[in-house]
């Protein structure tokens, strides 16, 4: 894992719409189309489907903006922060090292394709912020999903 591959924060919130809404009056974000997916996830304590909705802002520094999901581990951060996200090579050893590195895995998503593949990855310490790591795979993906924001 390296710096210069952090991409976004990611917030959780209470309500999407309303936080876009703020964002865009107090500091002019815009915002690419709204995502919503049932996304498998693994978790220590197994496989779950978690309801996900969720958005970028248009432009760097990117916000990642996701809806609370009750009873999951995406809920609003007492810091705001709920997560840093960066960019992997290869999720399954950035994971190992961050493990290694005295963090736990929190929930793991294959790719759907059946390969064992690592899309992404949540892992966090006992302090400091959650880590999300995210293969370079889906670049491309959320690369065309940025190009959605209306931007001036």
């Amino acid at each position: 894992m390296k710096a210069e591959n952090l991409y976004h924060t990611g917030v959780v919130v209470y309500d999407l719409g309303t936080t876009m809404e703020w964002f865009t009056k107090v500091a002019g974000y815009t915002w690419t189309d709204v995502v919503e997916v049932e996304q498998v996830a693994h978790t220590p304590a197994g496989e779950v489907t978690i309801p996900m909705k969720m958005v970028y802002s248009g432009a760097d520094p990117r916000l990642e903006l996701l809806q609370t999901v009750p009873g999951t581990i995406w809920t609003p951060a007492n810091s705001g922060v709920h997560h840093i996200g960066y960019w992997s090579d290869d999720v399954e050893a950035d994971l190992a090292m961050l493990e290694s590195s005295g963090l736990d895995l929190e929930v793991k998503s294959y790719n759907p394709d059946g390969s064992g593949t690592l899309l992404w990855a949540y892992a966090k310490g006992k302090s400091g912020p959650r880590i999300e790591l995210v293969s370079r795979a889906m670049e491309p993906f959320i690369s065309y999903w940025w190009s959605t924001a209306d931007n001036p």
